[in-house]
Parts: C-alpha cells; sequence; structure tokens
C-alpha cells in the first residue's frame, strides 16, 4: 500500500468516474484501474461497485476510503512542516476565492502581495463555496477567500473586509433619478440574480426574503438568470433588467459614459463580509499573514483584525 495508491482512491472516489479521476492524478486511465484493483486484492475487499455509467464506493469502501483521505492529509502536513523549516515565503501559495470575489480581488491583491513576498510563487483559482471547501480539506489549496458565514472542521477564519450591496441600473431607469433604493422596491422590477450554487445569491434572497417567493411562483416572469456577475451586468446594459451587485463587482466604469448607473439601498443597506480561511494545521503563518496586509492595501474597506477557530463539529453554511 502506497500514498500514491491512496490518492487514488480518494480521487476515484470524489470524480465517480475512472476516466476523469486519472486525468486529475495525471496517469493514464489503465494504470489507475489495475492500480485501483491491486490495493482491493491486497486488502481483500472490494471499495468501489462498477457499472458502465457509474462508480460507487461501497460501504466499507467508504469508511477506508476516508480513512485514505486523513493519512494524505498527515502526509501533507510533514511536507509543509518541513517547507515551514525553510522559508514561509518562498514556497508556492495556492489561494482560491469564490467567484463573485476573485475576479474583483485578484488583480488587485496579485501586484500588491508580489511587492510584500517577491519570491512567493501564487497559484490562483476560482469556484463554488463548496468546491473550495473540499480542495481546502483536501490539502489541494492551502488558504480560500469566502464570504461569511462559513464554518469547516479545524478551519481557521479571519474576516477581511466588509463589503456593501449596491442596485445596478441602465442609466436610463426611472430609478436613477433616485437617491436609494428600497430592498422591497426589487420585487416591482425584472431582477437578474446568479444561478443556484452560488452563495451571493442566498446573500440577496436572505436580505430580501420576499424575492423567494417570486422565484417559487410558476407564473414568475420577473426575476431571470446569469452564470456570472459579468454576465448579468452585460444584461443591464442591454437594458434587460436590474441586478443588486457587491460593490466591487459594479463596474460602470468599464461601459460607455450614460449606459449604467448605481444607486445604494436605503439604510440598513445588505451587505457581506469577506474572509480568509485555512487550515489550523497549516504551518506557513507568516504566508497567510502576507495574503492578508496584502488584502489590506489593495482594499481600503477592510477593518477586522479577529481570528476565530470554528468549532470541531461546525457544519458550512455559506
Amino acid at each position: 500500500m502506497t500514498l500514491t495508491e491512496l490518492r487514488y482512491i480518494v480521487t476515484l472516489a470524489q470524480e465517480r468516474h475512472f476516466g476523469h479521476a486519472a486525468e486529475r492524478c495525471f496517469v493514464s486511465q489503465p494504470t489507475l484501474s489495475v492500480a485501483v484493483k491491486k490495493l482491493e486484492e491486497e486488502l481483500g475487499v472490494a471499495l468501489f461497485e462498477r457499472s458502465r455509467s457509474a462508480v460507487q464506493t461501497t460501504p466499507l469502501g467508504e469508511k477506508i476510503i476516508a480513512q485514505a483521505q486523513r493519512v494524505l492529509e498527515q502526509a501533507g502536513l510533514i511536507n509543509e512542516m518541513a517547507s515551514a523549516g525553510r522559508d514561509q515565503l518562498t514556497s508556492p501559495l495556492r489561494l482560491g476565492a469564490i467567484y463573485t470575489i476573485g475576479p474583483y480581488l485578484f488583480p488587485h491583491l496579485i501586484p500588491a502581495l508580489t511587492q510584500l513576498a517577491p519570491q512567493m510563487p501564487l497559484y490562483i483559482e476560482e469556484g463554488f463555496t463548496g468546491d473550495l471547501r473540499r480542495k481546502l480539506r483536501n490539502g489541494e489549496l492551502d488558504a480560500i477567500i469566502v464570504a461569511l458565514p462559513f464554518t469547516e472542521a479545524d478551519v481557521v477564519t479571519k474576516p477581511l473586509y466588509d463589503e456593501v450591496f449596491e442596485v445596478l441600473l441602465p442609466a436610463d431607469h426611472h430609478w436613477s433619478s433616485r437617491a436609494t433604493i428600497d430592498k422591497e422596491d426589487l420585487l416591482s422590477e425584472r431582477l437578474l440574480l446568479l444561478g443556484e450554487g452560488h452563495c451571493f445569491r442566498d446573500q440577496i434572497l436572505e436580505a430580501c426574503p420576499a424575492i423567494s417567493h417570486t422565484l417559487n411562483n410558476p407564473d414568475n416572469t420577473l426575476t431571470a438568470e446569469g452564470g456570472s456577475l459579468e454576465t448579468i451586468r452585460h444584461m443591464v446594459a442591454s437594458r434587460l433588467g436590474i441586478t443588486v451587485l457587491p460593490q466591487s463587482a459594479i463596474g460602470t466604469n468599464h461601459y460607455e459614459s450614460g449606459l449604467l448607473t448605481s444607486r445604494p439601498f436605503t439604510p440598513p443597506a445588505p451587505e457581506r463580509t469577506v474572509a480568509i480561511a485555512w487550515r489550523a494545521s497549516f504551518p506557513r503563518h507568516k504566508a497567510i499573514d502576507a495574503v492578508t496586509h496584502a488584502i489590506a492595501q489593495c482594499t481600503p474597506r477592510a477593518t477586522t483584525d479577529t481570528a476565530s477557530v470554528a468549532p470541531a463539529n461546525g457544519v458550512g453554511s455559506a
């Protein structure tokens, strides 16, 4: 039994497809298949149920794979400890961010971090909160930037800054003469939202619960969905509706003058808290500090310096 074989079965359990698992492990499908079969023979148990359409873990296989994941995490920790004994700001840092933060933070963060830690290579990735959570737990990412609330066992979270939401409108919209927009008024206009799976969508629905009732109405014609904030912004520019965006994504300056405008909400305005999260066992604290300092430099709204460890039985809700 080797760490490579354990990595194969963990990846196969996640992908439930031999071809996809092989691609992630950078090996051929026959190589992965033979290694998995060899491990099953060594253990004397079937870890997977195989069919033409899918691969499923067996009940016993699920327990063994969970233990294999813990072994891989501990093995990774050995490498991280060795790295920590050297300069913490020279090894690569793998940083993830949710889709509604990454495109608007990374272009400012990267040059700021380059100034603070010029010898530390930075690998960035964007994804849904759930995918980033999994990759953080698996050691595929060292830290992630998410919106609170975010709780996970043995993960440290540190709030970075608060960001208010604003209403984005075509410049000739009749609301452009208003100083502020009431949340309840959103129900009277065609509202463009992100699709399910985006935590920012959930935060909008939480701020204005009445929108949820509209979404559940089979005759609903007042809402439409887009795959990204950029797509939704273009839709507003095309006068297909209005939307709610975090302040960093408003981007009215990206369009011709007179095409888009934005208005704040009537207080209290909905907002989100952006935070960085990393495994409590991650030993490169100086690397995390460098990221938080760089974010503080490029986001004037950065306000919070406190950190907290999530309870051991924490369940994610972001």
